[in-house]
């Protein structure tokens, strides 16, 4: 898979697919503009009347609970089996899974009525949904006991789909492979919405590439690639959100070659 960021990369680039977003109302400004500085094409439609239509024109569905409502809910899940008539992936961002119960009971809501092909979130988050018994502090991860490999290929063949978990190393894994992605900079950590457009990317690589492990890991490596080349320079939070966008705009495949360093 060495190659295959570099490969994927051009291919948004190329195919410029459009994915539709019901997503987290803090971070959904970051999260149209990642996917668009990459080459895509963002949509943030969350009425009931429409989401269905939308994700018809759309080439990857992406969900993000980190704002929910009922209501909301119930769009992702018209949104949602839009997506599974048509055939295209859903990404699920399972934000603040553990937290409280209400967030819980949608989440598997969701998780039973939609076919949901890569399911993201940090440890405490996945733990929770693969039913491990874990505490959420709010959005930020808490300790998991269990190894998080197994919590991830666990959760892989429970619900049919890639597992993503988000940390210093991130995990991507399906029923028979995890692999390791060890890029990314600790500066990610201060600044809101980091992980809601890591969603987005790895949704916008799906869009193109249809091994999910694959085009998991592609998004992720270029994601955290851009994001140590925007730390290099950067002087604060402010200064590396803003250089960030620019890094991954002026990302190539050479550079995303020489700095990826994933393990499986």
């Amino acid at each position: 898979m060495k190659s295959i960021a570099s490969v994927c990369l051009g291919r948004v680039r190329t195919e410029k697919p459009l994915v539709h977003h019901l997503t987290n109302w803090v971070t959904i400004y970051d999260c149209a503009n990642i996917v668009k500085v990459f080459g895509a094409s963002p949509v943030m439609a969350h009425a009931k009347e429409e989401v269905a239509d939308m994700t018809g024109i759309a080439n990857a569905l992406v969900l993000n609970i980190g704002t929910l409502t009922s209501d909301f809910v119930q769009a992702m899940i018209l949104a949602g089996k839009s997506a599974n008539r048509k055939g295209i992936p859903v990404v699920l961002d399972v934000c603040g899974a553990g937290a409280t119960k209400f967030r819980d009971d949608k989440c598997a809501e969701i998780l039973d009525c939609v076919r949901v092909n890569i399911i993201k979130g940090n440890s405490s988050e996945i733990a929770s949904v693969a039913g491990e018994r874990v505490v959420t502090k709010g959005v930020d991860a808490s300790a998991v006991d269990r190894d998080l490999q197994e919590i991830a290929r666990d959760l892989a063949k429970k619900r049919n789909c890639t597992a993503v978990i988000t940390g210093k190393e991130d995990i991507v894994a399906d029923c028979t492979r995890a692999v390791l992605v060890k890029n990314g900079h600790p500066m990610m950590a201060n600044i809101v919405g980091t992980g809601c457009m890591a969603t987005s990317v790895i949704g916008t690589f799906a869009a193109v590439e249809k091994d999910l492990v694959a085009a998991s890991l592609a998004g992720l490596v270029c994601y955290e690639v851009a994001a140590e080349l925007a730390a290099e320079k950067a002087q604060g939070p402010g200064s590396f959100k803003e250089r960030l966008f620019d890094a991954v705009y002026h990302l190539d495949g050479e550079t995303v070659d020489r700095m990826q360093r994933t393990e499986e």
